[in-house]
């Protein structure tokens, strides 16, 4: 072999290793955690309404390490009064807060706070369209004595955390669901959906559910179920096709004592799982009616399931004292409890 070939051989080598050894640093970095709350269960806890007491509890993946105040304990201040959501959009939480009339902006592997979207009026629920634009739900003109006006969407840049645009939709607004570039809006004190074109951001049609439609879910063949119900008349599923905003079918409940309160669907999404008259059911897409057993007979104030295990979470507890989260089997058998803070409202999977 040549000298000048010889170098040339050796050179290549050379590079050939640094670069075996650069992309295997990269392989390790990328498997490095980006913090330590980058994967777990969170545990919205409302709070007393009126004081500072709203927080986010988090349970690790093996559901042996609890943090009961993760929001204060990061940043050293309280989140702020009545924590009503928290949405995960890549590596950001947003937390509405709907007394303190924000949303929390957090690094979500870290929980470090990044900044606050403000200039909302008692938002309630959020959707991402994509990273960097989103929908919160906003009561406006509600006070705790009744409530004057219509209720409004709240148009968000994400990179800003401003809001860029208002929608009047129907009064209370809670739940909210995207679908096929269309945004659909549970009216909480009427009886209508409102379809929002997400190109344009207006409102292009309502679609009527019946009395006080609360949440809304997305099924694996592309159904909208939505749960509604005002306390004192039966509650009922809506099941909604999509393709002409048409409510196809409604599974109306036998009268309770106590409205609808929370709707969730399984991993799978062929599974919906709700709460009614002090109760929580569980019911497949594919049924012909709703269902008369209580998978578990417990008020539930939040309710969850984590789509990978399908097991379920209940939040329960009073209003002045801490609360607890509770887990269950998918077929009803309890599996263990843990305090968390008041009013554990929602369950977010990561």
């Amino acid at each position: 072999m040549k000298v000048n070939t010889l170098k040339k051989y050796f050179l290549y080598l050379i590079l050939g290793t640094s670069s075996m050894l650069a992309s295997s640093c990269d392989s390790e970095n990328d498997l490095e955690p980006k913090g330590a709350y980058e994967h777990g269960v969170f545990i919205l806890n409302e709070g007393q309404f009126s004081t500072p007491t709203a927080e986010v509890s988090y349970l690790s993946p093996d559901a042996k390490t609890l943090v009961p105040d993760l929001f204060n304990k990061v940043n050293n201040r309280p989140l702020g009064d009545a924590a009503q959501s928290i949405t995960f959009v890549g590596d950001k939480a947003y937390i509405a807060v709907n007394a303190s009339e924000k949303i929390e902006v957090v690094n979500a592997n870290t929980f470090a706070s990044i900044g606050v979207i403000n200039g909302l009026k008692i938002p309630r629920y959020m959707a991402a369209l994509n990273s960097s634009k989103a929908y919160v739900t906003e009561y406006v003109g509600y006070a705790f004595s009744g409530y004057t006006g219509t209720g409004r969407v709240a148009v968000l840049d994400l990179n800003t955390n401003t809001v860029t645009k208002t929608i009047n939709v129907g009064l209370l607004p809670e739940g909210l669901l995207l679908s096929n570039n269309k945004l659909y809006v549970a009216n909480g004190s009427g009886n209508t959906i409102s379809v929002i074109n997400t190109s344009t951001d207006v409102v292009e049609s309502t679609i009527n559910v019946g009395e006080s439609p609360k949440h809304l879910v997305l099924d694996a063949n592309n159904k909208i179920w939505v749960l509604r119900g005002g306390y004192g008349t039966p509650g009922a599923l809506v099941k909604i096709d999509p393709a002409n905003n048409n409510a196809t079918t409604s599974y109306t409940f036998p009268l309770g004592t106590s409205g609808p309160g929370y709707l969730t669907i399984n991993g799978a999404k062929n599974t919906l799982y709700f709460t009614y008259n002090s109760a929580v059911y569980a019911m497949p897409v594919t049924a012909t009616s709703a269902p008369t057993t209580a998978l578990i007979h417990r008020t539930a104030y939040g309710l969850g399931i984590d789509p990978q295990t399908n097991i379920l979470y209940l939040g329960v507890g009073g209003y002045t004292s801490n609360g607890w989260a509770v887990r269950y089997q998918p077929t009803g058998a309890v599996i263990d409890s843990f305090q968390v803070r008041i009013l554990p409202n929602g369950f977010s999977f990561r």
